[in-house]
């Protein structure tokens, strides 16, 4: 049985540009290529998961002690599933034939096993298909109640910070959660491509809105959610403390807090585990509350200020004299979608040109449709009217444009 994989969307390869900004050039772009980076997220949407199913067997052989535990599993799995579906005892879960069970388990998962000449010791998971199972347990599956949440697991360990910069058990810990039985819907980075760089420690601190919304956009996202642990070693391979925040917003507003110990340093990965639980328990319960409402500011540009008076006169003297060039085309006719470039250095020069171009009369929409911060980016205009008057109406606010047709391309 195999489990099936899925990847969310990373970064456009457009938004690589924010190497220029980071000052990187061509090292970083040495690298990034090739650089094996990152835990892929598994695919959890199709299937309900039971953990922590222990068996102890005793067989002729260690292969049949194995395939044996299995099976004890999965009836055992289903058992608890039951009982977890119907808040009762698991004892009063009914059996099922096992050729019913073979048909509704879709995958085992080994989370601790020992293997001796005819002995198999294990902690195991099970994964059951959630359409066929749905129907037997009289439950269709779960319906998302949240928005995206983009995830940017950080750890912080050593007295350093960090994210997606490069593989880590933190980032592991969140790409082999299984998401399917959260009202969360997680939007998690596979930790390829563009994402050390856009998602990273350090970007979790930023306050700016502008950035904030070119990412959310790039990754199909409404809001944040920011899961911190900061692990301490009491010595090499030895006990390990973790102190687990989960966070929420560009803000990072404190949602809980809990802390964990791990026996030794082989035990770590089971207590990132337990605390990637435990943070979505804490994610759960802040929905529940309504404190995971996505922050508006997130996909509402701010509002810009009045133009002094002086600005305000200079720029009604330049649609005078623009007039006097030629005759101002009315805005009439039917709306018509063209394609405007402009230069992008920063988050912020996106968020002003969509605001200063949706100003212009006879424009009803402007939306940026492919960003390139460091570069040209491209917004999509809706405006009533023809090329020559959209051309003009710009030029009137303090634009040079050039292009022609539906396409154009402005500067300041």
């Amino acid at each position: 049985m195999t489990l099936a994989r899925r990847f969310r969307p990373s970064a456009s390869r457009a938004i690589l540009a924010a190497l220029a900004l980071a000052g990187a050039g061509g090292a970083l772009w040495a690298q990034l290529d090739g650089a094996e980076r990152g835990i892929p997220p598994v695919d959890s949407s199709s299937a309900f998961e039971v953990t922590g199913v222990e068996v102890d067997v005793v067989a002729d052989t260690a292969q049949a002690a194995r395939i044996e535990g299995w099976r004890r599993a999965m009836a055992q799995g289903w058992k608890m599933l039951w009982a977890r579906t119907n808040n009762r005892p698991v004892s009063e879960a009914p059996s099922i034939a096992e050729s019913v069970l073979s048909g509704i388990v879709s995958g085992v998962i080994i989370e601790e096993e020992q293997i001796g000449p005819r002995r198999y010791i294990a902690r195991l998971g099970v994964l059951f298909d959630r359409g066929r199972t749905g129907q037997m347990l009289g439950v269709p599956g779960l319906v998302r109640r949240s928005a995206a949440m983009l995830v940017i697991p950080v750890m912080v360990t050593g007295g350093t910070a960090y994210s997606m910069e490069f593989r880590n058990p933190w980032q592991h810990a969140w790409a082999r959660f299984r998401t399917a039985n959260s009202p969360i819907d997680y939007v998690r980075s596979s930790g390829s491509g563009a994402d050390p760089l856009l998602l990273n420690a350090m970007q979790t601190g930023r306050r700016s809105r502008g950035m904030w919304r070119v990412l959310l956009d790039q990754y199909g996202a409404a809001d944040i959610l920011v899961p911190e642990v900061q692990l301490r070693r009491l010595w090499p391979g030895g006990p390990a403390v973790a102190t687990f925040t989960a966070m929420h917003g560009p803000d990072r507003e404190v949602l809980g807090r809990f802390t964990l110990r791990a026996s030794d340093a082989a035990s770590i990965p089971r207590m990132l585990d337990e605390g990637v639980r435990r943070l979505d328990a804490l994610f759960v319960a802040a929905l529940g509350e309504g404190r995971l409402t996505p922050d508006p500011t997130l996909y509402i540009a701010p509002q810009i200020e009045e133009l002094p008076p002086e600005e305000a006169e200079e720029r009604a003297q330049a649609r005078e004299d623009s007039a006097a060039e030629g005759p101002d085309q009315p805005v009439s006719g039917a709306a018509q979608a063209y394609r405007i470039q402009f230069d992008s250095p920063d988050a912020e020069a996106v968020q002003r040109a969509e605001v200063a171009v949706s100003r212009v009369r006879g424009v009803t929409s402007a939306l940026t449709v492919s960003t390139a911060l460091g570069g040209s980016s491209t917004m999509r205009v809706t405006f009533t009217g023809d090329p020559e008057a959209l051309a003009a109406a710009l030029r009137a606010q303090g634009w040079s444009v050039s292009g022609s047709g539906t396409t154009l391309r402005i500067a300041r």
